[in-house]
């Protein structure tokens, strides 16, 4: 890709920054929100940075991005897989959700859902759910990231195996091309792992930004996922390998 004047600027501000806003560099080069909007569009698409919701945060690889980053990465298309997930979750089912922003876009669609039991391991999601008064929730015991407000270790994995669950409805940090579910703590790893194992139907939720990250601890593969919620389709070798494996494929468009 060839970058403009302007957009080789904006990478650097992006640099020294970490974040930008569409307002902001529309008002820094005098330029319509549009014209930044596109900038930012095909500097994503060069996989130079990732877009977020009113913005741009440098393109993430190894190391996490900050949560509130995170909540409004592909905002968009987060809330459209939650509404898709949401809508496959019957009142009345019992439920495991866990640390993720994904996860909680989800839990706000849960809002008008009746007879539901939530176990989590993620006191955001327990918040945004004591709203719906129909919803008993268990909050899973466990030692406290402050980050994202998840609780890890093995006490909330004690919690976990008391249960068994309709549905596990979780996310991940990374899926990389083989179809392996990645995370950066291995603590948060083993939790997932555990949910996954007490439940009759997992569901990841993944917005496409997923494809292009990495992180170093494995979860589990595809293959031991029911059904996967994403924005766009997989790359057509995984997909191959989910039909191979009874991995239903939703595309929230």
């Amino acid at each position: 890709m060839s970058l403009s004047f302007r957009q080789s600027d904006i990478l650097e501000i992006v640099k020294e920054e970490g974040r930008v806003t569409v307002d902001g560099l529309a008002d820094r080069f005098k330029v319509t929100v549009q014209t930044i909007r596109r900038d930012l569009s095909e500097l994503s698409g060069a996989g130079k940075l990732d877009r977020v919701h009113g913005g741009a945060v440098l393109r993430s690889g190894v190391s996490n991005i900050g949560y509130d980053d995170r909540r409004a990465l592909n905002y968009e298309a987060k809330v459209r897989i939650a509404e898709r997930c949401a809508a496959d979750i019957a009142d009345g089912s019992s439920v495991f959700m866990n640390i993720g922003t994904s996860t909680e876009a989800v839990a706000r669609q849960l809002l008008n859902h009746k007879n539901l039991m939530v176990v989590t391991n993620n006191m955001n999601v327990a918040g945004i759910l004591a709203e719906n008064p129909d919803c008993q929730i268990v909050v899973a015991g466990g030692v406290l990231r402050r980050s994202d407000s998840g609780l890890v270790g093995n006490l909330a994995v004690s919690t976990i195996r008391q249960f068994k669950f309709d549905h596990a409805v979780i996310g991940c940090s990374a899926l990389d091309s083989e179809g392996d579910l990645m995370d950066f703590d291995l603590q948060e790893v083993l939790v997932s792992q555990t949910i996954i194992a007490q439940a009759r139907q997992t569901k990841l939720v993944a917005d496409s930004s997923k494809f292009q990250r990495t992180a170093p601890a494995r979860i589990a593969s595809l293959a031991e996922v029911d059904t996967i919620y994403t924005d766009l389709p997989l790359p057509a070798d995984l997909a191959q390998k989910c039909n191979e494996w009874q991995t239903r494929i939703v595309e929230c468009r």
